[in-house]
């Protein structure tokens, strides 16, 4: 008889996800907005709010001096996001206290195993937040087996009355003997992208509350550059021409037909391709998979009302001098700025 129930809970979950999927692909989408960094300020100083969010797939291994470069430089910035995936078995969240203790508090985090979320504030800022609350959402079975959980962690929090969600995302799953991460299973990882976002603070939803005001998505997306060989790809990369790799990038050409992140906002990919690197080094990978460079490690946004906030993002790069993984670390700076309302 549990085995019975077992199969239709499956059959009725499969229906009701190729349901949702459904509803998604028919509706108006505006794909990913792509944004020019400002690198001055459109508020002149006065902005309500600055956010530094850092997104870095850890490969399992930590060097404290990675970590006091990967935080450290941002003491002016109001809220710190740190989205970590594959961090090892350490304490990090002392370690990135240790690295921050004259600058900023640990206001919030979301851990599931191997996938991490931080959010620090200046010092004694703990009374500006207001309704911090926390989720997770795992996708696949198999990433736990060697605890390198994929899926998403967040933190939902109104800080100095503006409502916000972070979220740090690791997407790829076991399907029979292939890893989703391959380019041929971009399908996959849209379901995921879409099932993370219908299922993070399902529990806490209210019919009559307004969505989050600004949303941050940052992790490791594992959408790959396609279309092209390795090689090509690399010698563009090396001649500093891989701004002409974006046209063959799966996320960008996956939300503008409209299967993930519909109105959301990147900044212009001007960095080089994050992963794969050999580890200790700036090289691509020369293993005997010689893996095509991609940007899987991504930062986005959405403001909901752009009308009643005004969003100016003043970087979006990579931090080429980290050589303890596989992957690259991303940063981005946005500033927000709350128009008066008459």
């Amino acid at each position: 008889m549990g085995n019975w129930n077992t199969t239709c809970a499956c059959k009725r979950s499969k229906l009701m996800r190729k349901q949702m999927d459904s509803m998604n692909h028919n509706t108006h989408h505006e794909g990913i907005r792509t944004v020019k960094v400002n690198k001055v300020c459109d508020f002149s100083g006065n902005s309500d709010l600055c956010i530094c969010a850092v997104t870095w797939n850890m490969n399992g291994k930590v060097v404290y001096e990675d970590l006091v470069e990967l935080v450290g430089s941002n003491s002016k910035s109001d809220l710190l996001v740190v989205g970590l995936q594959e961090v090892p078995r350490k304490n990090i969240a002392r370690l990135l206290e240790t690295a921050l203790v004259d600058t900023h508090v640990l206001l919030g985090k979301a851990i599931m195993q191997s996938l991490q979320l931080y959010v620090f504030g200046p010092q004694n800022s703990g009374l500006s937040i207001k309704e911090l609350k926390v989720d997770k959402h795992s996708v696949g079975g198999c990433g736990g087996l060697i605890r390198r959980k994929k899926g998403a962690v967040a933190i939902c929090m109104s800080y100095n009355g503006i409502q916000m969600v972070f979220i740090s995302c690791h997407l790829s799953v076991w399907i029979g003997v292939i890893y989703a991460a391959h380019a041929r299973n971009v399908e996959e990882r849209n379901s995921q992208c879409r099932h993370i976002s219908h299922n993070l603070f399902s529990k806490y939803m209210n019919p009559y509350s307004k969505p989050a005001q600004v949303t941050v998505w940052l992790g490791d997306l594992n959408y790959r550059i396609q279309g092209i060989e390795t090689h090509p790809v690399r010698n563009l990369i090396q001649k500093n021409l891989h701004r002409f790799l974006t046209s063959k990038d799966q996320l960008l050409q996956e939300a503008e037909r409209g299967q993930v992140f519909d109105g959301y906002c990147e900044g212009t990919l001007t960095f080089k391709p994050t992963y794969k690197y050999d580890v200790g080094s700036s090289n691509y990978d020369t293993s005997y998979k010689v893996r095509v460079p991609s940007w899987t490690d991504r930062i986005l946004f959405k403001i909901q009302d752009m009308e009643e906030i005004r969003a100016s993002l003043h970087s979006y790069e990579s931090v080429d001098d980290i050589h303890s993984s596989d992957h690259k670390p991303v940063k981005a700076h946005l500033c927000l700025k709350v128009n008066e309302q008459p």
